[in-house]
């Protein structure tokens, strides 16, 4: 359960060679309720808002995850990630990390070089300051949830069809993997959604009872979001389900 809220973000990736314009804006919010087992453990909400980065507008994304209630008492999470984001080409300029997992901290900044293939993470807990080459078109946590919903052809991805993307995080670029399952329509309490289901393929021992223990509902319109999460961890389970939204770019498509 340590980490739960990372996955919740890091999940919806797609694919990266051409963007759409029109899957999100500024003012969209979601937010997720969180339920380990039968108790619910907490929410985890994210926001698009504009900001200003060497005088050009930027998207300023921002991902919190919370405990509430007696989880909280046993397990206290309190998570911050952000990301600027260029608005033509989906790059981040930078990425904020500040989390407090059951007493595990982080709080880092990191600033991106596209151009150099180069980003430099400045490490405030522990007053230090590194510099990693990385791919081209590498992505952070956030980015790579906002760039990838973007792409226009993720509803024509065959059944077993998996994907990749070159994604930094904790000093190190890692190739994320995702397979498409397939299409359902699932009951929420908007309504019975249509969605498409990918499995992301992460790692087994720690969090996770195996390589493929997480299974994602995103809406299968053209807000492509996230509707259900559902994991088999170690010791457990967690689902997390969409709970409110608003400021979609598009229609949320619900049968009636």
């Amino acid at each position: 359960m340590k980490k739960f809220v990372l996955f919740l973000i890091l999940i919806p990736l797609f694919s990266f060679d051409k963007r759409n314009d029109d899957a999100f804006g500024p003012g969209e919010w979601f937010k997720f309720r969180i339920h380990y087992g039968f108790v619910n453990a907490g929410y985890a909400t994210l926001e698009v808002k504009e900001a200003v980065i060497d005088s050009k507008k930027v998207f300023h994304v921002i991902g919190k995850g919370y405990t509430t209630g007696m989880s909280r008492f046993f397990f206290k999470v309190d998570d911050l990630y952000e990301s600027y984001i260029d608005k033509e080409t989906g790059s981040p300029y930078q990425f904020v990390r500040k989390i407090d997992e059951g007493g595990y901290t982080k709080n880092q900044e990191g600033f991106f070089n596209q151009s150099a293939n180069k980003i430099t993470v400045k490490d405030y807990k522990n007053r230090s300051e590194k510099t990693f080459v990385i791919p081209d078109k590498t992505q952070d946590i956030l980015s790579s949830f906002y760039y990838l919903r973007n792409h226009p052809s993720i509803d024509k991805m065959k059944i077993g069809e998996s994907i990749s993307i070159d994604m930094f995080f904790d000093d190190e670029t890692t190739k994320f993997k995702l397979k498409y399952i397939g299409r359902e329509d699932i009951t929420t309490k908007f309504g019975v959604v249509p969605s498409m289901i990918f499995r992301p393929l992460v790692q087994s021992g720690r969090v996770f009872k195996e390589q493929e223990s997480l299974t994602v509902w995103i809406s299968d319109d053209d807000n492509r979001l996230p509707v259900r999460i559902k994991a088999s961890l170690a010791v457990g389970s967690i689902k997390a389900d969409l709970d409110a939204f608003k400021g979609l770019s598009n229609p949320f498509k619900i049968k009636m």
